[in-house]
């Protein structure tokens, strides 16, 4: 006699702990097998778009540290390129160097929470997050020490930064350069070569390469499907082109290549520190941190857009001016949007326990998505 069975719908979130924020998803089920997702966002929703067309260039500034708030440097940095490109400011030197150091920094932030959060996903429970919660927090030491924030940084500035940094603070970083390879490899020793974690992550949640860029993905999403694309490389801004780094591609898109690939970045970004921090230190320690700008900032009519390597992929701006102190129309390309998109392709016809890793590794912020 068959047995007879019916299809069943969900709801994950919009306050489950495993969805990293209000994320809602409507689930179809088929037993233990995903029939149908419905991604349904927008319960953070605070117009920052449209605010920011309500006030002057600097005061949106702060904007950019609530979009990612686990990544503000890195929204800081896009933003304030995008109208030095509008305005055709020059930065100085030393402050291209500490907008290098303190986004690479903040990679290290990203990829440490995403891993860590991504492995309790996977029901590592705490010990993995805890150790990476550990090396963050040496991190935002430094960010502190830089700003006196620990979250939302709001340090860069339209044609530099806010401040130099104080005088030990090169010596506190130097001392985590030099420890935190340690730590990294005890990471390392914990995960590589977990027969659990392989299982779980190897050939699920696999995006292809076609998938990928169909999608328009970018950052640590896009290089795990094999697809070599890293705007450090390709369309490089700030000083990225004075130093060496290696972009980091993955082979098959599954789970296993996107922690593979963002465990291989954070060293990466180490490396791209202890350069740009000893080009800073041959420069004179008198240097300019802020090229001279007016006080209200009024860019000539026209529009542009720049964009970043963040943690998460290309964050972009793009702004229209209209002659104004206000920006005309003000529209951010969040990689977290963007990189959800392909979510439901890939989870349908797997396990409800292999969503909640695909989902995890995708490594979103949902300030970001909703804006």
């Amino acid at each position: 006699m068959p047995l007879k069975t019916e299809l069943v719908t969900v709801n994950m979130g919009p306050h489950h702990p495993s969805t990293h924020g209000v994320f809602r998803m409507r689930v179809t089920l088929d037993g233990e097998v995903v029939r149908e997702m419905e991604p349904m966002f927008g319960y953070l929703h605070r117009g920052i778009e449209k605010l920011a067309e309500g006030r002057n260039y600097t005061q949106n500034t702060p904007f950019t540290d609530r979009l990612d708030y686990v990544s503000s440097m890195a929204g800081n940095f896009g933003y304030c390129l995008s109208v030095e490109k509008l305005m055709g400011i020059e930065v100085p030197e030393r402050a291209e160097y500490l907008r290098v150091i303190m986004c690479e920094l903040q990679r290290m932030v990203n990829h440490l929470i995403a891993v860590g959060f991504f492995l309790n996903d996977l029901g590592a429970m705490m010990t993995p997050l805890l150790l990476m919660w550990r090396e963050r927090e040496k991190l935002v030491d430094l960010f502190e020490m830089a700003c006196g924030q620990r979250l939302l940084y709001n340090y860069m500035r339209i044609g530099g930064v806010s401040q130099d940094v104080p005088s030990e603070f090169v010596p506190a970083l130097e001392k985590f350069l030099d420890d935190f390879p340690g730590y990294f490899q005890e990471f390392e020793d914990l995960l590589k070569g977990n027969e659990i974690l392989q299982a779980r992550t190897m050939g699920t949640g696999v995006i292809s390469a076609r998938q990928a860029i169909n999608a328009s993905m970018s950052g640590p999403c896009l290089r795990a499907s094999g697809v070599d694309w890293d705007l450090r490389r390709d369309n490089s801004y700030s000083f990225y082109d004075r130093l060496n780094f290696d972009v980091i591609v993955g082979q098959n898109g599954d789970n296993y290549d996107r922690y593979r690939v963002r465990m291989a970045e954070v060293m990466q970004s180490h490396r791209i520190v202890r350069q740009a921090l000893a080009k800073m230190k041959d420069l004179s320690p008198i240097s300019s941190i802020r090229a001279r700008t007016p006080k209200v900032l009024r860019p000539p009519k026209g529009e542009v857009y720049a964009a970043i390597e963040a943690p998460k992929g290309e964050m972009g701006f793009y702004l229209v001016s209209d002659g104004s102190a206000k920006p005309y129309r003000w529209h951010v390309r969040a990689p977290d949007f963007i990189n959800l998109g392909v979510l439901r392709d890939i989870v349908v016809g797997s396990k409800i326990a292999d969503l909640i890793v695909t989902f995890g590794s995708i490594d979103i912020c949902l300030a970001s998505v909703d804006r």
